[in-house]
């Protein structure tokens, strides 16, 4: 009997997350069986929130993983930057690989350089972004610096459908960080303007959902 497709839960906060990674899922692991959970309020709550995440907020989505443990999830990958500590205690509690946006992502950029420039669109996941990037390099044993500018305007423009003002302003902001080493695009949502931003810079430029899969495709295999 054929070994059944793995079933990978795709957990979003935003629906402006999933497309990129569903893109990506599909050309890097198509013979796995994608399955897409969405709770905007998520994002909606979290940004009331201020810096730090509330207990309840952590519990809730925390449950969200539950859930998918429930339906037959062989791996989750989580898509929204702005839970990092709700994360962390999924991954604790549930008996299936779990996946930070990010991890990978961080990784693959300190691969080229100690000044990594970040180019973020929704505030309130920055100071988790920023925690989860030194906690990181400091594991890695690396001494590292990182500069973030978050993009005015833009995320509301891709939730209203405007994808190419979006781009067009992230890649435009790109010039700012163009003296580090590489560049990473904070969030899944971003990753559409990976090419404008490379229009701009001559550095690396790093996207979340393409080494958000690989990673998880290689924990499943291990």
């Amino acid at each position: 009997m054929a070994k059944a497709a793995p079933r990978i839960v795709l957990l979003h906060a935003t629906p402006v997350a999933m497309e990129p990674v569903i893109t990506a899922m599909a050309r890097l692991w198509p013979e796995a069986e994608a399955v897409n959970l969405l709770d905007d309020g998520l994002t909606l709550d979290r940004a009331k929130e201020g810096n730090e995440l509330s207990e309840g907020l952590i519990e809730r989505f925390v449950d969200f993983g539950r859930y998918a443990q429930r339906i037959g999830a062989d791996g989750v990958l989580v898509t929204c930057s702005a839970f990092g500590p709700a994360i962390d205690r999924m991954a604790e509690e549930l008996t299936i690989p779990v996946v930070k946006p990010n991890e990978a992502m961080f990784r693959a950029a300190l691969a080229s350089g100690q000044r990594i420039g970040m180019l973020a669109t929704f505030a309130p996941s920055v100071p988790t972004m920023e925690a989860e990037f030194r906690e990181f390099a400091r594991e890695e044993g690396l001494t590292s610096s990182l500069e973030t500018f978050v993009v005015p305007d833009a995320i509301d423009l891709l939730r209203a459908g405007d994808a190419a003002t979006h781009n067009r302003l992230v890649g435009d902001a790109a010039p700012r960080l163009g003296d580090s080493d590489a560049i990473m695009l904070a969030h899944f949502s971003t990753s559409r303007a990976a090419e404008a931003v490379r229009a701009k810079v001559a550095i690396p430029v790093f996207t979340a959902p393409d080494a958000a899969v690989q990673r998880l495709q290689t924990l499943l295999k291990d």
